[in-house]
């Protein structure tokens, strides 16, 4: 979960049992169910066996080792309170996720020299390190910007096999990215100005109608207890419409107690389209 109160003690998401030492990167191996082939629907996934005559095991990791980027936008709200959270990257295995988070900035066209302060827990001492114990890499771009990147372990709910590239899992054919559900808590009863938010991957989803069907149905048997509560029910909403909570979130909500809550549906490729380097 991430949980940020102020500027100085920002932190991404991570989970607080997950080990993270960065210096030798030793992963913490994942435990794996099987699955056998039929379990998954045929033609759809690609060609994991050798012999068609034989009934090959599926390996179906439990848990899902994602990397979080947060983005502070301090450059327009000094406050804080500015901030988005994006998945970029799933790995089925916690060493390929923690190499991949290392140089996930460097996908999105960023290199080290273009920013004011840029560290990682890889190349600094841990006695020194002043940016969280669950960030991995710290960016704060010369305008104010400031990208964390982390590691967010998650039950793997939706069985999704591994064998796909670079240990991550293996999807349908023709389908290059997975669905993320997110949930946003702004706390303002913490902090009025809105910096104290925290962020929690809900699920993730092969398909699109199933994320956003899982988005709508999140909070819903709670919509009672709400002093607000928006939704949008329809996947193709213009986003240029009249719906003030962002093009990717499908649920807004606010408590008697004052606590805001937005339920997202967001991609890879949209957090490129939104935060790689454009020029």
């Amino acid at each position: 979960m991430y949980i940020s109160p102020c500027r100085e003690t920002v932190q991404p998401l991570t989970d607080p049992e997950l080990e993270l030492d960065c210096h030798d990167c030793k992963a913490t191996q994942s435990s794996f169910q099987v699955a056998k082939k039929h379990s998954i629907p045929e033609n759809t996934m690609a060609d994991t066996t050798t012999n068609n005559n034989e009934d090959t095991a599926v390996a179906v990791p439990e848990e899902l080792f994602h990397t979080i980027l947060t983005v502070i936008d301090y450059h327009t709200d000094t406050s804080g309170s500015t901030r988005t959270v994006y998945v970029l990257g799933t790995h089925t295995s916690l060493a390929a996720a923690k190499a991949f988070t290392l140089h996930a900035l460097q996908d999105l066209k960023y290199e080290p020299e273009d920013f004011a302060v840029f560290a990682t827990r890889a190349t600094t001492p841990a006695e020194e390190w002043k940016y969280g114990d669950g960030v991995l890499v710290y960016a704060e771009a010369p305008a104010g910007q400031i990208f964390l990147l982390g590691i967010d372990t998650k039950p793997n709910t939706e069985s999704l096999p591994s064998g796909g590239p670079d240990n991550t899992p293996l999807l349908p054919r023709d389908y290059t990215h997975l669905h993320y559900v997110m949930q946003n808590k702004t706390d303002y009863n913490q902090d009025k100005s809105g910096a104290y938010q925290s962020s929690e991957i809900e699920g993730c989803y092969v398909y699109r109608a199933d994320a956003v069907n899982a988005a709508l149905a999140l909070l819903a048997p709670d919509k009672g207890e709400f002093a607000q509560y928006d939704e949008r029910t329809s996947v193709h909403d213009d986003p240029e419409s009249d719906w003030p909570y962002g093009e990717d979130v499908f649920v807004h909500a606010v408590a008697e107690t004052g606590e805001n809550y937005t339920v997202a549906v967001r991609t890879v490729p949209g957090a490129h389209k939104r935060y790689a380097k454009k020029h």
